[in-house]
C-alpha cells in the first residue's frame, strides 16, 4: 500500500500489518517520501559475511519450517542480491508535505473521475463486498486508487529479488526475511508464479500494494479460479481490500469522517485523535456542519481532526478511521485516503481553510524538534519529520505559550521556542 517510506507504507514506520512504511507506487510516480510516528532514520549497520553463505542458510531455514525444495528452485533465479535496492532503501529522501500539498497531487481530478467510474463498473462486487464485510464501496476505491491508480501504478521491481535483498541486508533482515519466506510460501501455494511476482521496489505486490505476509494471511479467491491473484483479478482485489479492512476493526454501517465548521472559540486543545466527544458535546462548542447544520444526534463518538492546523480544513474522524491509520500510520497519507472515500460517497470538494498557511521545511522542522527537546518536551532525535510524537509535543508547547493548541506546528511556535517567552 501507497508505500511512503520504507523504514515502515511508505508512510509510516515498521511495525505490525500495514503500519509500517508504504513506499507504493503512486509516491514512486511523485517523487516524494512521507513518514509520521517514530523518526525513520535509524544507526548505520555494516553487513557482514558472505551473500552465499546467508542464502545457503536461508534456504535451509526455509526447508526446515516446511517450504518445498520445488519452490525455492522455482524461486532461484530472483533470490539474488542487487546493491541497487539497498541503495534506494538507505538513499530515501524525506519531502515535507502538509496534507493540501499531498492530497492536491494525489487526487487529481481524473483520479475522482475514474474512481467514480470504477464503482459503476464494478458495482456488483461493492455490493457484495459490503453485504460480506461490511465495506463500503468508496473505501475500498479510495485505498485502490492511491495505492496503484487501479493497477497501473504497480512497481516493476522483482519481489523475491527486493525481499532477498533487502533480508540480507542489516538494516531490517528480521522484517524483510518473514516476507521471503511468506514469498515462498505464495509459490508454493500457486498464488502466484515467481516472474509474476513484480512489484514495489521493496516487495508490495498487487493493485493494493500488499506485502508477502499481508497478502498470505489476508487475501482471498473471489473469482473462484483456485489462485489469490491480486495483480490481475479484480475480483480479488475487491475482496481482499474488504476483508482486510474488516481485519482492520471497520465497523459495519459507521461513519469514517465529515467535515464540518469550527467556530474561532473553539477550545482548540480538544482537538486530538486521542480525544473523543459526542456530537452533542461539539455541537456545545459551536461545530456544525460544513453548511452550518447542526450535528446529527446520536452516533459513535468523534475526534476533531485539524491536519492544517486551525486555520486549515476540519473533520470529524469516526472510530472507522482508526482502520485508515493501521492500513498506513502516516496521518498525511490516512486523511487523503478517508477524504477520497467522502468525495467517491458524494460530498463536496472541503473548504481549504485560510490562504497560505504556514507550511514547515524539513529543516524549520528539525530545529522545532530540536527546540522542543531542549524545552524538556522529548520527541527523539531531530530529524524534522512531523509525527504524532512532535504533534503532541507542539500541542503542550502551545498551551505552555498561551497559543492556540491545535497541535500544528508553525513559524510562530519556532520563535517562541527560541526565546523562551
Amino acid at each position: 500500500m501507497l508505500m511512503i517510506s520504507p523504514a515502515p507504507r511508505s508512510f509510516a514506520p515498521p511495525s505490525s500489518g500495514r503500519a509500517r512504511r508504504r513506499a507504493g507506487a503512486i509516491l514512486v510516480t511523485l517523487g516524494l517520501t512521507l513518514a509520521a510516528g517514530p523518526a525513520l532514520a535509524q544507526a548505520p549497520c555494516q553487513n557482514t559475511g558472505r551473500f552465499e553463505d546467508w542464502l545457503a542458510r536461508f534456504k535451509q531455514e526455509a526447508v526446515q519450517q516446511g517450504i518445498s525444495r520445488q519452490a525455492i528452485a522455482a524461486a532461484a533465479p530472483y533470490l539474488v542480491y542487487d546493491q541497487r535496492i539497498v541503495n534506494i532503501d538507505r538513499g530515501q529522501k524525506f519531502f515535507a508535505q502538509s496534507f493540501l500539498q499531498f492530497s492536491d497531487k494525489v487526487l487529481p481530478a481524473y483520479r475522482l473521475q475514474k474512481g467514480a467510474e470504477q464503482l459503476k463498473v464494478h458495482a456488483a462486487l461493492f455490493a457484495r463486498a459490503e453485504k460480506q464485510f461490511g465495506v463500503p464501496g468508496p473505501i475500498i476505491v479510495a485505498f485502490w486508487g492511491l495505492e496503484s491508480d487501479f493497477g497501473v501504478a504497480m512497481g516493476k521491481d522483482h519481489a523475491i529479488r527486493s525481499l532477498t535483498t533487502l533480508a540480507y541486508d542489516c538494516r531490517r533482515s528480521e522484517m524483510f526475511r518473514g516476507h521471503l519466506f511468506d514469498a515462498l510460501r505464495m509459490i508454493e501455494r500457486g498464488d502466484l508464479r515467481p516472474d509474476e511476482m513484480v512489484g514495489s521496489w521493496a516487495g508490495e505486490l498487487g493493485q493494493t500494494q500488499m506485502m508477502p505476509s499481508e497478502y498470505m494471511k489476508h487475501a482471498i479467491d473471489w473469482d473462484g479460479d483456485g489462485h489469490r491473484n491480486l495483480l490481475k483479478s479484480v475480483p480479488d482485489v475487491i475482496g481482499s481490500s474488504a476483508s482486510y479492512l474488516q481485519e482492520l476493526g471497520w465497523q459495519r454501517d459507521e461513519p469514517w469522517m465529515r467535515e464540518v465548521k469550527v467556530p474561532a472559540s473553539m477550545p482548540w486543545q480538544e482537538a486530538d485523535l486521542a480525544i473523543q466527544h459526542t456530537h452533542a458535546k461539539w455541537s456545545g462548542w459551536g461545530v456544525t456542519l460544513r453548511d452550518g447544520k447542526p450535528l446529527p444526534s446520536g452516533g459513535p463518538p468523534t475526534s476533531l481532526l485539524l491536519p492544517m492546523g486551525r486555520l486549515g480544513p476540519a473533520f470529524l474522524v469516526y472510530p472507522n478511521f482508526q482502520a485508515y491509520l493501521k492500513w498506513n500510520a502516516s496521518l498525511v497519507y490516512a486523511t487523503t485516503a478517508a477524504y477520497y472515500a467522502t468525495r467517491l460517497a458524494g460530498a463536496p470538494p472541503m473548504s481549504r481553510g485560510a490562504p497560505d498557511i504556514p507550511v514547515l521545511s524539513q529543516e524549520q522542522g528539525k530545529e522545532l524538534q530540536e527546540l522542543l527537546n531542549r524545552a524538556g518536551f522529548d520527541v527523539g532525535t531531530p530529524d524534522g519529520k512531523i509525527g504524532a510524537g512532535t504533534r503532541a509535543a507542539v500541542k503542550q508547547a502551545q498551551l505552555k505559550f498561551g497559543l492556540p493548541a491545535d497541535s500544528y506546528a508553525t513559524p510562530e511556535l519556532i520563535a517562541r521556542l527560541r526565546t523562551g517567552r
